[in-house]
């Protein structure tokens, strides 16, 4: 016998009264970013925007509902990432990257979610019809089911199915980095002693082609404006990714397990589209302009393109010490 799970993205359910895990009925809500975070860096009472720019909340106004068991499973969860964040880079080094998926998963997960509700209740209120392409409720029923994995017996077999980098980084001691893109599933996220970058479904892929300016990466403490073109890096590859994510899912009474399914490219298809540097200059300028650094400054005439990462010209990893601006 099978083991049946809860799937939102079946029909399409967001309401408050069932668990977003579970789809038990429950009163019961959690915070989509955990209370610890929010009150070491006091961020709860800032405003974080939908998509649409249109509509936005307070971050500790966005709770996802759940059930006593889920509750407690990310409460459990919320505890052994704040004492691995206590010890800084090594601690959350150390961490399983099984933890980090789910502790990560959960905050992009709950922003999703609230894209998802918004938008069917715009809808509504436009007597129309709210609904995904299939190819998007694949996605993200499958990323549902990852999750699930923190209370149910899912396992991942074979390569795992994100890209997750963890480093040292350098950033004044009241700052913290946060950036998620919930529709592709990419999350960023840096403070003073470390910073680390988590593309949560693409099968390893993405970490993989960005494999060499990671290992040239070891050992340094990065500059803030490093860690900015690093996720840059991160981010475009996976709009140049040419293939979609699939699994080869089995389902019996001991449980499901997911395996990567490798991709096999089509004639003339690269696993990646082309890099064009104007187009990566135009997204780089935009993490970026806390600094002043434009476009135009990334992109000159008969120069190559600027990176604090790799000297252009010896592709040697550039010393974050030498690095003349404010962290």
């Amino acid at each position: 016998m099978s083991l049946q799970l809860f799937n939102p993205f079946k029909d399409l359910i967001f309401d408050e009264q069932f668990c977003f895990l579970t789809g038990d009925l429950t009163t019961e809500k959690i915070s989509v970013f955990p209370d610890w975070l929010m009150d070491h860096f006091k961020f709860g009472g800032d405003r974080i925007e939908m998509m649409d720019k249109a509509k936005s909340y307070h971050y500790e106004d966005l709770k996802l509902p759940c059930s006593p068991r889920v509750k407690k499973a990310f409460e459990q969860l919320d505890e052994k990432i704040q004492e691995a964040y206590q010890k800084g880079f090594e601690g959350m080094a150390s961490l399983d990257e099984n933890l980090l998926f789910l502790w990560t998963g959960r905050i992009v997960y709950g922003h999703l979610y609230y894209e998802m509700r918004y938008e069917r209740d715009r809808l509504l209120r436009q007597r129309e019809n709210f609904n995904l392409s299939s190819s998007l409720r694949e996605r993200f029923g499958n990323f549902h089911l990852m999750m699930q994995s923190i209370i149910e017996p899912v396992s991942f077999i074979g390569k795992k199915p994100w890209s997750i980098a963890v480093f040292p980084l350098k950033y004044s001691a009241d700052i913290f980095s946060y950036r998620n893109d919930a529709i592709n599933l990419l999350f960023q996220f840096g403070v003073n002693g470390f910073g680390f970058i988590a593309c949560l479904q693409d099968n390893g892929i993405i970490g993989e082609k960005q494999k060499d300016i990671l290992d040239k990466m070891k050992g340094h403490v990065l500059h803030p404006v490093q860690f900015e073109e690093l996720y840059a890096r991160f981010h475009y590859s996976d709009y140049l990714l040419q293939y979609r994510s699939e699994y080869k899912i089995e389902n019996n009474d001991q449980g499901i397990t997911m395996e990567a399914i490798p991709i096999l490219q089509v004639a003339n298809r690269p696993t990646f589209g082309f890099w064009d540097e104007d187009i990566f200059a135009q997204l780089l300028s935009n993490y970026w302009s806390v600094y002043g650094i434009q476009r135009e400054d990334i992109i000159k005439f008969q120069k190559p393109p600027l990176s604090y990462l790799e000297n252009p010209y010896s592709k040697d990893f550039i010393d974050p010490e030498s690095i003349d601006l404010p962290f």
